[in-house]
């Protein structure tokens, strides 16, 4: 396992994409994981240029931002939301493919004031995701869906509803995912959870129980990370905090707490 960690917004240039690969590489993490938009603001190119450069991959793409900014939703009555939706995802994959990195979905599925009806929304999402996973496959990417919690988004919020809607569309080029964050207010037990669904998940956000600084809310991470281990999972784990500090303090609070926790040597 790797540890990456998170920017939740898009760097808006890639000096300060560098200036900030060069801190967290510096703090020993060993990936990066960025928020995709449109237009991004500078080539694909020159941030794989970057991750090579500073030795930090890019581990995976973000694509809520053109939810929240373009209202793109999958789970949209309109077909013609839903088709600009998965053109968007399209282009995410080419650029997730250049950087080999997986491409997370989550808030473009929608909430329920988008579709009230959570049958027909996962028959939209579904459909959607059919045809994103199709480009997945073309360009090497894994495409993961994530749980989110019932405030953020309106549907597939546990690990098992997503599993479901995944092996209902059952094409390569798809999977899953898990947050800590999520699980905390979505599931029985995170570690059950983890157990459970550890062995098929393809990317792991790692998020303090109240969105802040690992070790101010009631996350058990020795946990955690244990049955992550126990239960084969062997990809990039992103640290997420979004709450409380800046990008630098977090990163550094984070990876200052792991070590102490004796989680991250």
């Amino acid at each position: 396992m790797k540890w990456s960690y998170l920017f939740y917004e898009p760097v808006s240039t890639l000096g300060d994409l560098s200036q900030r690969m060069q801190v967290l590489a510096g703090l020993g993490y060993q990936g990066i994981e960025l928020s995709a938009a449109h237009p991004l603001g500078y080539a694909i190119e020159d941030v794989a240029a970057l991750a090579d450069r500073h030795g930090l991959p890019v581990v995976s793409l973000l694509s809520g931002w053109s939810y929240t900014h373009e209202g793109l939703c999958l789970s949209s009555p309109d077909a013609g939301v839903r088709a600009q939706a998965v053109a968007r995802l399209t282009e995410y994959v080419e650029q997730a493919g250049r950087l080999r990195a997986v491409l997370v979905v989550g808030l473009m599925q929608g909430l329920r004031r988008d579709e009230p009806d959570p049958a027909r929304a996962n028959e939209r999402i579904a459909d959607c995701l059919r045809q994103a996973a199709r480009a997945a496959v073309d360009k090497g990417v894994t495409i993961v869906v994530e749980p989110v919690n019932h405030l953020q988004v309106g549907f597939n919020h546990t690990a098992a509803e997503v599993a479901a809607l995944v092996a209902t569309i059952n094409p390569p080029g798809l999977g899953y995912m898990l947050d800590t964050i999520h699980m905390n207010i979505e599931e029985r037990s995170i570690l059950q959870t983890i157990r459970s669904h550890g062995p098929r998940i393809r990317h792991f956000h790692l998020c303090e129980t109240n969105g802040g600084p690992l070790g101010t809310g009631n996350l058990d991470f020795p946990a955690v990370l244990t049955a992550l281990r126990e239960a084969g999972y062997d990809h990039a784990i992103s640290v997420k905090i979004y709450r409380q500090m800046s990008w630098d303090e977090g990163a550094r609070s984070a990876a200052a707490f792991l070590r102490d926790q004796k989680i991250w040597q």
